[in-house]
């Protein structure tokens, strides 16, 4: 896990809700490096995430972001603010994303935005730099508790803190160069403007099962810090499974098979579980 520097841990600013955008401040208590390395562990970033520029990803991925939610605003699938299911997708992000910023100090800068989209597709992303959005098929046909939304929720931001499409398609970039530009990308990082070549796959990239495995691992850190209960991942793939039918949706694509996923969950609860605490007296 990476740590940030204190000045960023002092980041201050306040929280700011308006058309189904959220402008969070992570708290400058944070957590401490003691704490910081409880919980699970997936070793560091991908070394291809040095190939392309990290603000030119985020730019893109801003840009890909505010096409898709004109088109959704268009065809009049885009939840307005007051949605009940936006109020709870952003009530809930709020509750995560201070839990972020020890896994990549960038995330402090991002103008996170949480958005509903209404479509029958089981589907969620959160884009690099912040850019969250829910199909209302996956709240709606699966009929997800506040604890499985987080757990999507986390995997999902978990991918663009761990900076999986920067990474991806840093790989992308990779396998079109010579050893020498390689080396020169990794040392010098030179190469940031290739990243506007790729902007159109931010969208419809595809992780690694690798990516999607480490994904649930940050992930349920972060729901269980947020005071989430990270088994819901165990009841999220049941409802998959049958939603699904064997056959993983659109979401799940690249993922490992539920039962596999189900095990790798059972396995790390124990990392993740004396960090939940769920509020007193609340039900879900």
């Amino acid at each position: 896990m990476t740590h940030p520097p204190d000045c960023l841990m002092c980041f201050h600013r306040r929280a700011l809700l308006r058309q189904g955008t959220l402008f969070l401040a992570l708290p400058c208590a944070g957590m401490s490096p003691a704490v910081a390395r409880d919980g699970v562990d997936v070793g560091a970033n991908s070394l291809f995430t040095k190939i392309v520029s990290a603000q030119a990803i985020e730019e893109s991925a801003a840009q890909q972001y505010a096409q898709m939610l004109a088109k959704a605003a268009a065809s009049n699938a885009l939840a307005g603010k007051n949605h009940p299911q936006v109020k709870r997708l952003q009530a809930i992000a709020r509750k995560i994303i201070p839990h972020a910023l020890p896994w990549n100090p960038r995330a402090g800068h991002w103008n996170w935005e949480v958005n509903l989209i209404a479509s029958k597709q089981i589907n969620a992303f959160c884009m690099p730099g912040g850019k969250i959005a829910f199909y209302s098929g996956i709240l709606e046909q699966l009929k997800l508790t506040h604890d499985e939304v987080a757990t999507v929720m986390g995997h999902e931001v978990a991918h663009a803190l761990r900076e999986h499409a920067r990474a991806r398609i840093g790989k992308n970039t990779a396998t079109g160069l010579t050893a020498g530009l390689i080396s020169q990308a990794l040392g010098l990082g030179q190469l940031g403007q290739t990243v506007t070549h790729y902007g159109a796959q931010l969208l419809t990239l595809k992780f690694s099962r690798s990516d999607e495995s480490e994904a649930d691992l940050v992930g349920m850190e972060l729901a269980a810090r947020a005071g989430f209960d990270p088994r819901a991942g165990v009841t999220l793939w049941q409802k998959m499974a049958v939603a699904s039918k064997g056959a993983p949706p659109q979401w799940l694509s690249t993922h490992p098979a539920g039962n596999t996923r189900i095990a790798d969950i059972q396995a790390n609860l124990p990392k993740v579980l004396p960090l939940y605490a769920p509020p007193a007296g609340q039900r879900r």
